[in-house]
C-alpha cells in the first residue's frame, strides 16, 4: 500500500515534458500534414466521388444501350440484305443465261457493304465507350484535385492566423538565410 501512495506522492516531482514550439523537421509535418489531407480528402470526397461514378455508369450504361440498338437495327438491315439476297439468287436462276457474272458481282458487294456497315457500327460502339470512359475518369481526375485544393487551401485558411503566419515566415527566412551561409 505504500508503494502506491509514495507514486502520488512523487508525481508533483517529476520533470516538464517540455515547452511548446515549432517542430522544425519538415518530413515529420509533412507526413502529418499530408495524413491529415488525405483523410480530409477520403471523408468529403467519397460521396461526391460515389455520385461522379454512378452518373458516369449511368452514361455509358445509356451509351452501351444505344449501341445495342444501333446494332439491332445494323441486324435488322442483315436480314433484310439477306432476304434481298434471296430475291437476288431467285433471279439469278431465271437469267443465269444472260448474265450469272453480274449477279454474282452485286450479291458479293452487297454482302460486302452490309459486312462493312456492321462492322463500322461496331467499331464506334466500341470508340464510344472508349471515349465515355476516358472522360468519365478526367472529370473524375478534375474533381478530386478541385476537392483536394480547396480542401487545403481551407485547411490552411482556418490554421494560420497573422501571428503564427508571421512567426512561419520569420523561421523560413531564418532557416534561408543559414542556407545562403552555409553555400557561400
Amino acid at each position: 500500500m505504500k508503494n502506491v501512495t509514495d507514486s502520488f506522492v512523487f508525481l508533483g516531482h517529476w520533470p516538464s515534458a517540455g515547452s511548446f514550439g515549432f517542430n522544425t523537421d519538415i518530413l515529420a509535418t509533412n507526413l502529418i500534414n499530408l495524413s491529415v489531407v488525405i483523410g480530409v480528402l477520403i471523408f468529403f470526397g467519397k460521396g461526391v466521388l460515389s455520385d461522379l461514378l454512378d452518373n458516369r455508369k449511368q452514361r455509358i450504361l445509356n451509351t452501351i444501350r444505344n449501341s445495342e440498338e444501333l446494332r439491332g437495327r445494323a441486324i435488322e438491315q442483315l436480314e433484310k440484305a439477306r432476304d434481298r439476297l434471296r430475291k437476288v439468287e431467285m433471279e439469278a436462276d431465271q437469267f443465269r443465261v444472260n448474265g450469272y457474272s453480274e449477279i454474282e458481282r452485286e450479291k458479293t458487294n452487297l454482302i460486302n457493304s452490309t459486312y462493312k456497315t456492321l462492322e463500322q457500327l461496331e467499331n464506334y460502339k466500341y470508340e464510344t465507350i472508349r471515349f465515355e470512359q476516358q472522360r468519365a475518369i478526367n472529370q473524375v481526375r478534375q474533381r478530386v484535385f478541385q476537392q483536394a485544393l480547396q480542401g487545403a487551401l481551407g485547411t490552411l485558411n482556418s490554421c494560420l492566423n497573422n501571428e503564427l503566419h508571421l512567426r512561419t515566415i520569420n523561421a523560413n527566412i531564418g532557416m534561408f538565410g543559414a542556407t545562403k551561409e552555409i553555400t557561400d
